[in-house]
């Protein structure tokens, strides 16, 4: 989904704030929520993706507004209410406070049909793909073109993982691109690695 959390390679937001001596957790309710969410994992009551997807669907502003670990508390709770695991009244009562959650979620998609195996050195492109669910392929390489360097064991195809949609496990291809490719006249000069999924590419 193009949603507010895709923000590789946009312009404006300035240089990244970085501290080798940060904190990791900054309040006790961080560690809880952290907590909570690994438990809920052991306990296979979600995955990863569909733990992704609740953050990608929160509300814009809120999106933006919130840190790491509200968005996490976020994507979490709102899939135990969508579970019926837990009922927002239920948590409300607790926290005695409003809780906002995620907005509703679109349909995910298996894999993509064809799709071909690729070997190191093939020069592959990403297709033109918009979902209104879960995707991982980064906007900013949605259309390029690159080689590829490596192929990865393979993983659940997050496109399904996220929406309990049946789909093959499929592997990842670690692609080279140009800086210059993905942003024109707006990079130095680099080759620029991501992990790209069998069913977002196509041989170029």
């Amino acid at each position: 989904m193009d949603g507010m959390h895709d923000l590789g390679g946009r312009q404006g937001f300035g240089r990244v704030r970085h501290s080798r001596d940060a904190d990791v957790f900054h309040a006790e309710w961080e560690k809880r929520s952290n907590a909570l969410l690994a438990f809920a994992v052991r306990q296979g009551w979600l995955n990863m993706d569909e733990y992704r997807h609740a953050i990608e669907r929160m509300e814009p502003r809120h999106y933006l507004a919130a840190g790491y670990y509200e968005r996490q508390f976020t994507g979490l709770v709102t899939l135990l209410v969508e579970k019926g695991i837990v009922s927002r009244e239920e948590l409300e009562g607790i926290a005695g406070a409003s809780i906002p959650l995620s907005l509703p979620s679109a349909p995910g998609r298996s894999n993509a049909p064809g799709r071909a195996r690729f070997q190191a050195g093939d020069r592959v492109r990403v297709k033109q793909d918009f979902v209104p669910g879960h995707i991982r392929m980064p906007a900013y390489i949605r259309g390029k073109t690159g080689t590829v360097v490596a192929e990865s064991p393979a993983y659940p195809f997050p496109d399904a993982h996220a929406h309990g949609v049946r789909a093959e496990d499929e592997p990842t291809y670690d692609v080279a691109f140009s800086s210059e490719d993905l942003w024109p006249h707006g990079a130095d000069a680099a080759l620029v690695h991501v992990g790209v999924f069998q069913s977002y590419l196509e041989l170029a």
